[in-house]
């Protein structure tokens, strides 16, 4: 005959009614809290923003901090009035600022911080974007040419939350040259507001080879949407694809269509792999007016057209005056040349769009040879 076990005694539970929050447990004196308690969480995010607003509030500190070691500096060096000293000076007070404070003072740093200054003597342009960013994503931007150019990128930067290594990314790919291109399309009167769209968009992502049709282009495109929407730039939502709409018993789509939360637009991306036609310009029109019509929400603004497409006569494009239709045209570059090739490349472009809004002006009313009201 079998000696009979001793009843196990059950393990105490948790309460197991479905849809009921997990009860604390009691262990001794403490009380443990499940992991995924509302309180653990709730607590979790307040340190976790906290810790955020502690490192925007130090990243702010230290850049202004800098900024105005660089403009002491700068009236020191100034009011000597002489090179060589200026040199002295900057290596003196840099061996005993490391000595006190750390590499972060080094001579080198010390220059950047004088050129910082130099570049941005009112700090308060770029105050708005410190509390964004760090002192390595100024250090990025004060090799650039033009006041714009380096506001624009800090910006940018501030505004799409980008590290150090995207930032430098966003300048080796000429993101402000693009939009200055792009801009030249835009007259005064245009409901296209300035830096919207740039040209050529860089589609090299997308891994298309010689011989794509649209299909294939609209496809990478969607298969490599977040890229394609980086591209695009800050505010660029993806609505739909091959927008259907029945015109006059005529089915008619849109390739790609596109909201900017900025904007309040609904922006309609049409895709060509060939040249730039004057028709495509009548196609955009009628999409814009379906739009416009149908599915314009209240409080969003007219919809605007983008026509991507392989090439592009810009003279042609400037008498059409499509951004009076509220319409731009830009062209694509699936393969990204070599960098010098595509220094030169954007360069030519940018002294086009340059010449192009010189003539623009040259043309205005109100305005005589030498530039004489």
């Amino acid at each position: 005959m079998k000696e009979k076990r001793p009843a196990t005694p059950s393990k105490p539970r948790t309460s197991t009614s479905r849809g009921k929050k997990s009860q604390p447990i009691q262990s001794g004196n403490a009380l443990a809290l499940p992991a995924q308690s509302d309180l653990f969480a709730t607590v979790s995010g307040l340190i976790e923003e906290a810790r955020r607003t502690l490192a925007r509030q130090a990243n702010s500190a230290t850049v202004f901090l800098f900024w105005r070691i660089g403009q002491q500096v700068n009236s020191e060096i100034l009011n000597n009035q002489r090179a060589e000293y200026g040199q002295k000076i900057v290596s003196s007070l840099a061996t005993q600022l490391v000595a006190s404070y750390g590499r972060s003072f080094e001579a080198r740093n010390l220059r950047r911080m004088m050129q910082f200054a130099e570049q941005f003597p009112d700090f308060g342009i770029v105050s708005a974007v410190t509390t964004q960013l760090s002192w390595t994503h100024v250090v990025e931007v004060l090799p650039l040419k033009t006041p714009e150019a380096r506001l624009f990128y800090l910006k940018e930067a501030a505004t799409r939350l980008l590290g150090t290594r995207e930032l430098r990314q966003l300048i080796a790919r000429k993101a402000f040259e693009r939009k200055e291109i792009a801009n030249a399309q835009l007259t005064e009167t245009s409901a296209i507001a300035l830096d919207t769209f740039k040209d050529p968009y860089l589609l090299d992502v997308l891994g298309l080879h010689d011989g794509y049709l649209e299909a294939d282009l609209e496809a990478a495109i969607l298969r490599e949407l977040e890229s394609f929407i980086l591209e695009l730039g800050g505010g660029f939502t993806f609505v739909e694809r091959q927008k259907r709409m029945i015109i006059g018993g005529e089915d008619f789509h849109l390739d790609l269509l596109f909201f900017h939360r900025r904007l309040k637009r609904l922006v309609a991306v049409e895709l060509k792999i060939g040249k730039f036609e004057a028709g495509h310009k009548g196609q955009m029109e009628l999409y814009l007016g379906w739009l416009n019509r149908y599915e314009r929400q209240e409080g969003e603004n007219a919809p605007i057209g983008l026509i991507l497409c392989a090439e592009k006569s810009r003279e042609q494009i400037e008498l059409l005056q499509l951004d009076q239709d509220n319409i731009m045209v830009a062209e694509y570059w699936t393969v990204f040349p070599e960098r010098p090739v595509f220094e030169r490349k954007i360069h030519t472009l940018l002294e086009s769009a340059r010449e192009q809004l010189a003539r623009r002006k040259a043309l205005l009313p109100g305005k005589k040879k030498g530039g004489e009201a």
